[in-house]
C-alpha cells in the first residue's frame, strides 16, 4: 500500500472512535516505511538483505521498535516545529505510554495492509524470514492512492469536521469494498482455472494492477515445471500462456547443474533474490564454469527481475 493510505487508515479509525491521539496513530501508520533510511545497508551488504524496504521494520517485533523510535523523533521540538512550518499547521503530538501504544496500533494497521498486498511482509522476523500475504491487492494500487490523496487534501483543508468524517468513513468503506471484490475475483479465478490444464494440479493466483486480472501459476506435482498465464475474471478468459522449467540445463549434466544451484543458493545475493521472488527458476549453462541465471516466473517489479552468478 502507499504511504498516504497507511497514514489515513489509522487516522480514520481513531477519528471515528473519537480518539484525541489520531495523529500519533497516523504517524505510527507510516513509520515502517521509513525503512528507506536504512535500505542502503542491504544494498551494500547483500547478506543483510533484511535491511531493505518491507524488511526488518515490517515485523511485529521490529515494527513496535520502529514506531516507538519514530514517535519519539517526531515529538522532539526541533522536528515538530519543522513539520509545523512545512505543513503550516500546529500539530499537537505527545510521547507518552498511551500514545506509544496508539502509535503501535498504527504500525499494526500498516502491517495488515501490506499483508493484503503482493509478496506480503515478514511478520514474525527475526524468528522466520517467511513472508505472509493474502495476495489480494497489487503492490501499489493506483486507484486507492489517488482516492487517498483526495481524502488527505480534504482533511488538510479548513472545512467542516463533519465533511472530514464523511470523507474518512467513505475511504474506509471503499477499501473494504475493493478488498471484497478482489477476494471474490480471486476465488472465481481459482475455480475457473482449476479446469485448465489438469496435468498441473497445484494452482495459485496473484494480483495485478487490474482488479479483475490475475496472474495464475500452475505447477506439476513435483514443482519442477510451471504454466503461467493471465486470467480475466470479468471476461472469463485466459491469455498470455508461458511455460517454465525450474531448472533448464544447457551443456553439462542435470545432476552437476543441480549441485551448482545448491551451492549458489548459499550466496547472499541469491538468498536475497529468492526472498523477493515468487517462483525462482534457473537457466544453467556450462562452459568451464556454471553460469546460473535466476529469474522469477512472474517477473515481478519488486526487487531485481533476474540475477546471474558463476559457480
Amino acid at each position: 500500500m502507499d504511504l498516504i493510505t497507511h497514514f489515513l487508515v489509522p487516522y480514520a479509525i481513531l477519528t471515528l472512535i473519537k480518539s484525541k491521539h489520531r495523529l500519533e496513530g497516523a504517524f505510527g501508520g507510516i513509520s515502517p516505511d521509513f525503512d528507506v533510511i536504512i535500505a542502503w545497508i542491504g544494498i551494500l551488504s547483500p547478506e543483510l538483505f533484511m535491511f531493505s524496504h518491507r524488511g526488518i521494520t515490517h515485523s511485529f517485533f521490529f515494527g513496535f521498535l520502529t514506531s516507538v523510535i519514530f514517535l519519539y523523533v517526531v515529538t522532539r521540538n526541533p522536528v515538530k516545529e519543522t513539520i509545523n512550518r512545512v505543513i503550516r499547521r500546529d500539530l499537537k503530538i505527545e510521547f507518552t505510554r498511551v500514545t506509544v501504544l496508539i502509535c503501535f496500533f498504527g504500525a499494526l494497521t500498516h502491517l495488515f495492509l501490506d499483508y493484503l498486498t503482493s509478496l506480503g511482509v515478514p511478520l514474525f522476523y527475526p524468528f522466520t524470514l517467511t513472508r505472509y500475504s493474502a495476495e489480494l491487492y497489487y503492490y501499489t494500487d493506483i486507484t486507492t492512492t489517488i482516492i487517498a490523496l483526495a481524502v488527505l487534501i480534504i482533511i488538510y483543508l479548513k472545512v467542516n469536521s463533519n465533511y472530514k468524517k464523511i470523507a474518512l468513513t467513505a475511504f474506509i468503506i471503499m477499501l473494504i469494498i475493493f478488498g471484497g471484490i478482489r477476494a471474490y475475483e480471486k476465488m472465481d479465478t481459482l475455480q475457473h482455472s482449476s479446469a485448465i490444464d489438469g496435468n498441473y494440479p497445484n494452482i495459485a493466483t496473484y494480483p495485478t494492477p487490474d482488479m479483475f486480472t490475475w496472474s495464475v501459476v500452475k505447477s506439476n506435482s513435483l514443482n519442477t515445471s510451471y504454466n503461467v498465464y493471465q486470467y480475466n475474471a470479468l471476461k472469463n478468459s485466459a491469455s498470455d500462456f508461458k511455460s517454465f522449467n525450474k531448472l533448464l540445463v544447457t551443456n553439462g549434466t542435470y545432476i552437476s547443474a543441480l549441485n551448482a544451484v545448491n551451492q549458489a543458493n548459499n550466496l547472499p545475493e541469491v538468498k536475497k533474490f529468492n526472498w523477493t521472488a515468487y517462483y525462482t527458476c534457473v537457466d544453467a549453462e556450462y562452459s568451464s564454469n556454471w553460469k546460473l541465471t535466476y529469474f522469477d516466473v512472474l517477473n515481478t517489479s519488486y526487487g531485481a527481475t533476474n540475477l546471474t552468478v558463476t559457480v
